[in-house]
């Protein structure tokens, strides 16, 4: 007499088995997002970065003492002092904090490096073009660089950024008997950032 219980249980079994794993494999390719290597988050902390940079350097120093509201970058454009807009974002985007004095020797380092390319765009008001000025760099770009851009609107003195926006044939006809020192535009201060 035979008995044939015992095959049932396998072919039961065989069956259970490759359910399951094709399940598995249901619910593992149904559920993975495949990203580019998470660049995507360091690309938002670096725009962060430089965003919060130009943010620090958009506010005035101390409102209550000077109503004039002449925050450094806005100084920085209208003087167009290049060097002090480099040294000030590099120093604001490059430190960093909370290292312990013995990961700083170990490293040699506590900077973080950070290289960027500074312009500013505004309306020329004799062609009525759009113009971009360069304005500061921490080192030439190859090309090869992967950048982000971070963006701030600056209100600064007209008369300050008449060669790269128009000149003085611009400047209304009140202003040439008594010189407008109340007279503004806004420029667009445009940085772009990469890491080394």
């Amino acid at each position: 007499m035979e008995n044939t219980g015992g095959q049932l249980y396998t072919i039961e079994g065989f069956a259970a088995g490759l359910i399951m794993i094709m399940t598995a494999y249901l619910v593992v390719n149904a559920t993975s997002v495949y990203t580019a290597g998470d660049t995507h988050i360091n690309d938002m902390q670096l725009e962060a970065l430089g965003s919060d940079a130009l943010r620090m350097m958009g506010t005035p120093v101390n409102v209550a003492m000077n109503s004039a509201d002449s925050s450094p970058l806005r100084m920085i454009i209208e003087n167009n002092d290049a060097g002090t807009f480099r040294t000030m974002f590099l120093n604001l985007t490059n430190n960093r904090t909370g290292l312990s004095p013995e990961y700083i020797s170990l490293t040699e380092s506590s900077m973080d490096y950070i290289q960027f390319n500074a312009s500013y765009t505004c309306n020329n008001t004799d062609t009525n073009a759009i113009v971009t000025v360069p304005f500061s760099y921490s080192r030439n770009m190859t090309g090869g660089e992967h950048t982000v851009r971070a963006t701030k609107w600056v209100i600064v003195n007209k008369a300050a950024v008449q060669s790269s926006c128009g000149s003085s044939a611009s400047v209304p006809l009140t202003c040439i008997a008594v010189p407008c020192t109340n007279q503004y535009r806004a420029v667009l201060v445009e940085v772009l950032l990469w890491r080394d």
